[in-house]
């Protein structure tokens, strides 16, 4: 017990260094976007889906960054990696807020995808009756996103705040679907 205090107490000592050099290090255009960061780590909370984030800024001075998502749907037991291309563009008026908008890709494989049946459309049927169906075969998905979104970069912290809106088409076992998700962001940047 004593030695992972130890370690517990390295691990938090270090982080507070990188905390503190990264604080009283002079701003710097970081890759070319306005909000002064080169990259941000963290999570991404959505109405459909949640998991990790990392985006990274291009070097030069057109503030295209390259987003990373590894996520999983509430509902099923699987795991989604996309990948999106961002344009930022700063906001004049307010230091350390951007806009962006971009698009990418993702693919993912789900075990017990879930299926949703309206009884509205069956002959016989109950007012109001929903019926969700599972199953425990493994689905492969694949398909096309876009993004749509603002950050804000909290001025002498190293974090990043975002909220975005990523529609996005999806196949999966022969059937496609559209499939709407917004979400908010927090990253610690470096």
């Amino acid at each position: 017990m004593k030695n992972f205090t130890l370690f517990a107490l390295g691990i938090a000592l270090a982080c507070s260094t990188q905390v503190v050099s990264a604080q009283s290090k002079k701003k710097s255009s970081g890759g070319g976007s306005s909000s002064s960061y080169s990259t941000g780590i963290g999570l991404r909370g959505g109405g459909y889906s949640s998991g990790l984030t990392i985006k990274h800024f291009l070097s030069g001075k057109n503030g295209v960054a390259i987003e990373g998502l590894l996520t999983t749907e509430y509902k099923a037991r699987g795991v989604r990696l996309t990948l999106l291309g961002e344009k930022h563009k700063g906001i004049s008026d307010v230091k350390g807020l951007q806009f962006y908008y971009g698009a990418g890709f993702h693919a993912g494989a789900y075990r017990g995808r879930y299926y949703f049946a309206d009884a509205r459309f069956y002959r016989y049927h109950k007012k109001d009756l929903y019926v969700y169906y599972t199953d425990d075969a493994t689905y492969v998905a694949f398909g096309a996103d876009l993004v749509l979104g603002l950050e804000y970069k909290i001025e002498d912290l190293p974090f990043v705040v975002g909220v975005d809106y990523k529609p996005f088409f999806e196949v999966f076992n022969g059937y496609t679907g559209f499939y709407n998700d917004a979400a908010v962001s927090l990253r610690f940047t470096f």
